[in-house]
């Protein structure tokens, strides 16, 4: 790989890295001090755990949720950008609600069984504690998550205490203050539900596992070996940034992480050989976000899908896997219609790198997570799937120079994936109180009644309900709070009204993460924009053109659950063959390109040819028939073309 070319992968400074290189001043290095040490001690918590085993869940759980909410207020300290910027009087506030977290997680550990076993009979004390938590969670979350989820807690907090002053679905019996209290703070139905024990355990895990193999260079890796596989083919950058992030995301479940790790290289290179500057951040944010569904190693709401189901996280995994793969396949042709329309440069093989040197720089970093998904496929527990995922990418670190992990890596990379997992767990724990809230008013019920009713039966118009409410949530709100907040209102309905267990929660799954490209806000958009240099909106509009075929995706597998992996292996490859030919007809009648630039009227037969093949009960074939109707015509007259043009330069 030529120098001009090669990928320098920019290491996110941890605060052991700050300290250590002398930049800390009075108070400032006491905060230091204070967030490594506190996010070594959850990073040790959590391994200790995974291999020896966890203590009680309910005090396992709220020391994870207790040291995660003093993380939040020291990492987004109030009135502030930054723990690093000029102390202020606003310091003293997050000290106090440091000191309110530790005395209510003092309280809980101290009251112990007995305190437990005081649910549904809370004492004074008891009220005040839980009360107390609840405020100091829903602070973390703004801090973290940002308002949105704010809002939407505290609607229901307030629905649950005041029904009988609401209307419609939202009316129904008040409950006492007390009684929510106890089922939030206390049992394990709220704060400390599902989400919580997810995220506590699976989550995190993950995300330190990836976070380790992206500091041993991981992400150098799959940035080279993209370019190797697509750099020399049309719209090769734009191919590279939609295969990288493809393969960052088998290891990161995070849009934005996704990103700035690839775009910081990707999209200025896309802007070198010829792309609009909004064209190649879109590429770039489109093709991160479907780094959430990609397996082995997925977005957080995958885990917790797994948890709700009662199913092992290998079938939520492989079930994600040919929708990731039409996801990304919709991203590439889109690419490439595009450079193929714009005429754009690709590079040379020898401005590549060679294959066989890349991976023998970095190719040994796959071997963990080829681990973790052959003890996933032995049956292994996703902890300890991950334990070993973690390990095994320590050790194989040491086998080249490169990737090989010094104490300050380790640590750093400990201490990162903490502080990563951070918005994940507090927008878990949040949302466990929307559930808990559902469960004692009952509303979930009547949310299911309202979509059943509002679609007048009909799954199509219900999945649409799905896809909007989905994408409403997600424009100020992480995945896994979307799918949550899903979950417990909407995705009943679905099954309801035929659909799988997996297809539903995997449609509400599918639209959340499709939510980080969506403006008003758009998340992975604005971050690619800030990489890009342009504007953020028009950014995130050509990121909805970039995939809008891939909004098609989450409607294939509801309508085929093939595509899920459910039936026959006959009958799941000529889905997935169908599916691959329904992606290619709806992006070359959107780009109005196959071989050549499409007429109007060809355009739409690729258009209805690939909505068809939505449909597998004869729609496949008609739509198939549509589409292989535009497809040769498009050859032929692409023929004639090049013909008459080869006689003309012969005259």
């Amino acid at each position: 790989m030529t120098s001009e070319l090669a990928y320098t992968e920019t290491k996110e400074e941890s605060v052991l890295e700050w300290l250590l290189g002398g930049r800390g001043r009075g108070i400032q290095t006491g905060i230091a001090l204070a967030i490594l040490l506190f996010s070594l001690f959850l990073a040790l918590y959590y391994l200790n755990a995974a291999y020896f085993g966890r203590p009680d869940s309910h005090s396992y759980r709220t020391t994870h949720l207790a040291v995660v909410t003093v993380l939040a207020f020291l990492l987004f300290p109030l009135g502030k950008a930054s723990w690093k910027e000029k102390i202020t009087w606003h310091f003293g506030v997050d000290i106090l609600l440091i000191l309110l977290v530790i005395v209510n997680q003092v309280y809980i550990l101290a009251g112990g069984n007995e305190l437990v076993q005081r649910a549904g009979d809370l004492s004074r004390m008891d009220l005040i504690m839980g009360t107390l938590f609840i405020l100091l969670l829903l602070e973390a979350t703004r801090r973290t998550v940002g308002w949105p989820l704010v809002i939407i807690v505290s609607f229901f907090l307030i629905q649950t205490v005041f029904a009988d002053h609401f209307f419609s679905i939202f009316y129904g019996p008040p409950y006492p203050w007390s009684d929510v209290v106890d089922n939030l703070w206390l049992q394990e139905a709220g704060i400390y539900g599902i989400p919580t024990a997810v995220a506590s355990t699976y989550i995190v895990l993950f995300i330190l596992f990836g976070a380790l193999l992206l500091r041993s260079g991981a992400g150098k890796f799959f940035m080279n070996f993209a370019y190797t596989l697509t750099g020399h083919l049309t719209g090769g950058p734009a191919k590279a940034a939609v295969v990288s992030s493809a393969m960052m995301g088998t290891v990161s479940g995070s849009a934005v992480a996704n990103v700035v790790t690839t775009g910081t290289f990707t999209i200025p290179m896309m802007k070198n050989l010829g792309y609009r500057p909004e064209f190649a951040g879109a590429v770039e944010a489109t093709a991160s976000s479907g780094g959430q569904i990609m397996p082995p190693v997925m977005g957080a709401a995958a885990f917790i899908i797994a948890e709700f189901i009662g199913v092992p996280y290998i079938k939520v995994a492989m079930a994600a896997a040919i929708p990731a793969f039409l996801f990304f396949l919709s991203v590439f042709f889109m690419v490439h219609f595009e450079a193929q329309t714009k005429g754009l440069r690709k590079f040379s093989r020898q401005e590549l790198p060679k294959i066989g040197r890349v991976l023998i720089q970095g190719g040994h970093l796959l071997l963990a997570l080829l681990l973790i998904v052959i003890l996933l496929v032995m049956g292994y527990s996703a902890m300890m799937a991950a334990l070993w995922g973690f390990i095994s990418t320590f050790m194989l670190s040491f086998i080249r120079k490169e990737t090989r992990l010094t104490a300050v890596d380790f640590l750093s990379a400990l201490e990162l994936g903490i502080k990563v997992s951070l918005p994940v767990s507090i927008a878990c724990a949040s949302a466990g109180m929307i559930i808990g809230c559902t469960f004692v008013s009952g509303i979930g019920v009547s949310f299911s009644d309202v979509i059943i009713k509002s679609s007048g039966g009909s799954l199509f118009l219900a999945l649409v309900l799905t896809m909007i409410a989905s994408l409403i949530l997600g424009m100020g709100m992480t995945t896994a709070g979307v799918y949550i907040i899903l979950a417990a209102l909407i995705i009943p309905a679905l099954i309801h009204m035929g659909l799988t267990e997996m297809g539903a929660h995997m449609f509400a799954f599918y639209f959340g993460i499709i939510s980080a490209i969506t403006p008003p806000v758009a998340l992975a958009a604005f971050a690619a924009a800030g990489v890009a240099k342009t504007n953020p909106m028009r950014t995130g509009f050509v990121a909805c053109r970039v995939g809008i075929a891939a909004f098609i995706v989450p409607f294939m597998f509801a309508y085929n659950p093939s595509l899920l992996l459910i039936g026959t292996t006959g009958k799941i490859l000529w889905s997935f063959f169908i599916a691959c030919l329904g992606i290619l007809s709806l992006c070359a009648g959107i780009q109005g390109w196959l071989f050549r630039e499409a007429h109007f009227f060809i355009r739409i037969l690729f258009m209805m040819g690939g909505s068809a093949m939505l449909y597998p009960r004869g729609g496949d074939l008609m739509g198939l028939v549509l589409f292989l109707a535009g497809a040769v015509i498009q050859w032929i007259t692409w023929r004639t073309h090049k013909r008459g043009k080869r006689e003309n330069e012969k005259i």
